[in-house]
């Protein structure tokens, strides 16, 4: 069957295949719901268009997606996120359409975005909203015919939320990065120990007694502080939030203004899903040779026009990923991968184990928005806690592990309100009996 497409290189397919493979041995909760899917075709028929970024593991959730009946056709959502074998791959051993090449320009980023909202599809899978914001703005003919969609990060959510309070949302969404067993792993453990993989694939430096500023203290923020400083790092954190502030100090981390930060650092990290967060007043108070690099979803939040201007040349690619910028005052700044996702454009993104949970929540909220459309309303809701909490089960069994469960006694006292000291309440198996029935 012949299928559209645009990728770099279809020869890359078999490369990309390996990759896809070695991917999926390490997210056996994904393969558990794409078994179940395979049986059941929950998805069958359903048009899909996803804007993730285009890597290994986003090949097992679209080949779980496939196996549940989608229509489905990719694109990126990001222009140096895309691993252009697993693209090759997908297109000629799984026959799903893909729209996506690393280094793409701006231009040929929305061109390939578009090209997905031609699908017409029933359900979008977005990371960064970019899919859905021009879905609203420029196609919203298509709009009757979205059912819903889902949404992987927090700059998303932040832009669908925004949205939804204005009223402009015309379907529901489910915030797949609020959910549990997404946030807390995937932002922290996958953020943090990828966004460290990017910086030293790129500059081959000892973070061990290097000062490394992190701007933000969200779940990715703390993952980046948290391995920074396991490595040997000095560790500040920048924040706005008086509470996530507090919250770094108690953890251990020195905590100021950027501008008191920017003479200090060696290493400077943004992930806080807000524009100019390093800003031109900043870069001009660095150290000469400073590394300046960014997690957040979109490459707004290092003022690069700003220090475009300031740059007394073009910038020098002095290594795959690191531009070096000559300032007026004499002083040089790298920045990392054009300013985009270091973890994604220096290096391979999360670990395959982290986007299980991330990506079973995406194909087990597409479902739950298939069969709960019409009881939902034009905003953003989180995944039901009990998909969560199930895929936290699957996880945990996956990995050999068991935990203990509630004995009835002890479920009737976390429901009984009358219950106090224990001890005085074991006494009376009268009580006991009740509490055991419900009463």
């Amino acid at each position: 069957m012949a299928i559209d497409y645009d990728i770099k290189d279809p020869s890359l397919a078999d490369g990309g295949r390996y990759r896809i493979e070695w991917a999926a041995k390490e997210m056996p909760v994904l393969r558990l719901i794409r078994e179940r899917f395979e049986k059941e075709r929950p998805l069958e028929g359903v048009r899909m268009s996803a804007c993730l970024h285009i890597t290994a593991e986003t090949a097992n959730l679209a080949r779980t997606l496939q196996a549940g009946g989608a229509d489905l056709v990719l694109t990126a959502s990001n222009p140096l996120s895309t691993q252009d074998d697993v693209a090759a791959s997908l297109v000629t051993h799984f026959e799903i359409p893909v729209y996506a090449i690393k280094g793409e320009d701006d231009e040929t980023y929305y061109d390939h975005i578009r090209a997905a909202i031609s699908h017409r599809p029933h359900i979008t899978m977005d990371d960064g909203a970019d899919l859905v914001s021009t879905l609203h703005k420029d196609y919203t003919e298509l709009l009757p015919e979205v059912i819903g969609g889902t949404e992987e990060t927090t700059t998303g959510v932040i832009r669908l939320r925004a949205m939804a309070k204005e009223g402009a949302l015309k379907f529901p969404v489910i915030a797949v990065n609020d959910s549990m067993t997404k946030h807390l792993f995937d932002n922290r453990y996958g953020t943090g120990q990828s966004t460290i993989d990017g910086i030293v694939r790129a500059t081959n430096i000892l973070i061990a007694g290097k000062t490394v500023v992190v701007a933000g203290y969200g779940w990715c923020s703390r993952g980046i502080a948290m391995r920074a400083k396991g490595m040997g790092a000095n560790v500040i954190v920048t924040e706005v939030d008086p509470l996530k502030a507090l919250e770094a100090v108690m953890d251990g981390y020195r905590v100021m203004p950027m501008m008191e930060a920017a003479p200090i650092g060696d290493i400077f990290v943004t992930a806080t899903g807000d524009i100019n967060v390093i800003d031109t007043h900043h870069i001009e108070a660095m150290k000469d040779g400073a590394i300046v690099a960014n997690s957040g979803h979109f490459n707004v939040e290092i003022n690069l026009s700003g220090l475009r201007e300031m740059a007394v040349e073009e910038p020098e690619l002095v290594r795959p990923f690191v531009e070096r910028y000559r300032l007026a005052n004499g002083k040089t700044v790298h920045i990392l991968g054009e300013g985009r996702l270091v973890n994604l454009a220096a290096a391979e993104g999360h670990p395959a184990s982290v986007m299980d949970m991330s990506f079973a929540n995406q194909a087990l909220a597409s479902e739950f928005m298939l069969q709960n459309a019409k009881t939902l309303e034009n905003t953003v809701y989180t995944i039901p806690e009990a998909l969560d909490m199930e895929i936290a089960r699957l996880k945990l069994e996956a990995m050999g592990i068991k935990i203990d469960k509630l004995t009835p006694e002890q479920e009737a006292y976390l429901n009984e309100w009358r219950a106090g000291t224990w001890c005085a309440w074991t006494r009376s198996p009268g009580v006991l009996r009740r509490m055991r029935a419900g009463a």
